[in-house]
């Protein structure tokens, strides 16, 4: 099949964390479609490419004119901030396909890529090695009530939780909410603050507990929507060095020797 779109995952923030794999699909791509800030930090992989950008909300626009595109015959990449499937364009391209049931048109290959969750976490020690959830406060195509419910739920549950999207300068209302969430007996939690992670000149992880997120609610300065927030859970601490540690279990079967207790 000639007609060939790649959804690209470019990983979390500037070129740091792209993979081979999608380095590959944007040098023999044609076209490259993208959200214009991720493009100017792409700026070296796709110098000499068609390149059609737009901005925040125009989402539909932007996986409409790369299936164009692909129709034309131009083998296309459409980016994707983190993984595309993480809140990314996986979703909608693939939606958008099937309903106009393009199928046997265009061959779609989507490419995975290292989230700012697992980066961050990378970055910190060993976070969540346990198991977790990861949670969009934004309300824009989700409903608040469902969102406020799956905080309270993966909370209960001792889940180490991962925040996306907590707030913007308009929308603070879900953020408000979850800080009442942790009110509910989660205070102690150990929390981690990134922002901008991969973007080294801007990137800061800030290692604090769930009481420093509550008390400075939506005037907390390392917040924003460029933020990623992990609520560690029941089991976190921190190491000597200070470290995040949420330990798997090995050493509560085993010796350091490896034997069992």
């Amino acid at each position: 099949m000639a007609n060939r779109l790649y959804i690209v995952s470019s990983g979390a923030g500037g070129t740091s964390y792209i993979t081979p794999e999608a380095k590959k699909a944007l040098k023999e791509c044609e076209v490259v479609v993208s959200y214009s800030k991720y493009a100017k930090e792409l700026k070296e992989l796709i110098e000499g490419k068609e390149i059609y950008t737009s901005g925040m909300t125009h989402e539909i626009e932007r996986c409409n004119q790369a299936i164009e595109y692909a129709k034309q015959g131009k083998t296309t990449c459409i980016v994707s901030n983190g993984d595309a499937n993480v809140y990314g364009m996986a979703t909608l391209i693939v939606e958008i396909i099937d309903e106009k049931e393009l199928w046997d048109e265009i061959e779609l290959i989507s490419l995975p890529g290292v989230t700012s969750f697992l980066a961050a976490a990378s970055k910190v020690g060993a976070p969540i090695s346990q198991d977790f959830s990861i949670i969009s406060l934004s309300d824009r195509l989700t409903d608040i009530n469902l969102i406020d419910k799956r905080v309270k739920a993966a909370l209960a549950c001792d889940f180490i939780l991962g925040i996306y999207n907590p707030k913007s300068k308009k929308r603070v209302l879900p953020y408000q909410n979850f800080l009442k969430a942790l009110e509910d007996g989660y205070q102690d939690r150990i929390a981690i603050i990134a922002s901008n992670v991969g973007r080294e000149e801007k990137e800061k992880i800030t290692i604090t507990t769930a009481k420093d997120l509550i008390t400075q609610d939506i005037n907390h300065e390392a917040v924003s929507m460029s933020t990623l927030i992990i609520i560690c859970n029941s089991n976190t601490r921190l190491t000597k060095n200070g470290k995040v540690l949420t330990p798997r279990g090995y050493l509560n079967k085993y010796e350091l020797s490896g034997e069992l207790k």
